[in-house]
């Protein structure tokens, strides 16, 4: 029961929180809204790769041969290259494919959606794997997702939505990771032999994000001190969750 307690409190840090913090960040003004949007930024790209390696993929790898989690977590990643591609496809109209921001607005809710359930049953499967799991996991996720929906808020503003429709909309979309997480947490438990393939899957979502959204973002930006700023921030990201996964595995040393 407990175990349900954190997994809802968790779905709702990632959701409703997210979305609060973010929105509450859009009080700042636009110099300090930017900076601290790419710190965020910078340190997720860190807790979501340590997240996949360190933490999720291990963890598969207790149930399933690392073969078998390594080829998962290849299948997650195309999957995720395919839903982005749908994504981005769907939101185009010319003939050059130039990203269309008013088609992106209920493109940004519906994708946000799908993404927001997705990282709703990994949370839910990684509670049911263990708690200390669930937690890094649900920081990992509430540490993209901020500056994930401040991207989206600025898509939303941008194609003509009023801040208080797009502050609706978003928590809207981020409403469905709760609805997944707990319909994953009583479902996982009938199909608990399912879990290692939900945690290999989402190592891919992870790494995917990561390595194909946040890195090529980070590149951008080239100043020498801007950049070793990504770095320190990328490995803090990084030792958050190796100190957390640390700390996991002495807790079940015997």
């Amino acid at each position: 029961m407990t175990q349900l307690l954190y997994t809802v409190l968790a779905l709702l840090a990632a959701s409703v929180g997210s979305v609060a913090l973010s929105g509450s960040l859009l009080m700042l003004n636009n110099k300090w809204l930017g900076k601290i949007s790419s710190y965020l930024l910078y340190l997720a790209g860190g807790t979501l790769l340590g997240a996949a390696l360190l933490g999720l993929i291990p963890q598969s790898a207790e149930s399933l041969h690392l073969e078998d989690v390594l080829i998962w977590v290849l299948i997650g990643i195309l999957f995720f290259f395919l839903l982005e591609k749908f994504i981005l496809w769907r939101m185009c109209h010319d003939e050059n494919c130039e990203r269309q921001i008013h088609a992106a607005g209920p493109m940004i809710i519906i994708g946000d959606a799908v993404h927001n359930a997705i990282d709703g049953v990994v949370i839910a499967a990684s509670f049911l794997t263990s708690t200390e799991l669930g937690i890094f996991v649900t920081i990992s996720v509430v540490l993209h997702e901020i500056p994930q929906e401040l991207g989206d808020f600025g898509i939303l503003l941008k194609s003509g939505y009023s801040r208080k429709k797009a502050l609706f909309y978003n928590l809207l979309s981020g409403s469905s990771s709760l609805v997944a997480g707990v319909a994953a947490y009583f479902l996982l438990d009938l199909v608990q032999g399912f879990i290692p393939y939900a945690l290999a899957i989402a190592a891919a979502s992870f790494l995917y994000v990561s390595m194909a959204d946040l890195i090529p973002e980070m590149h951008k930006e080239t100043k020498p001190k801007e950049s070793i700023i990504q770095f320190l921030l990328v490995l803090l990201g990084i030792a958050i969750i190796f100190i957390s996964v640390a700390g996991h595995s002495h807790g079940h040393a015997h």
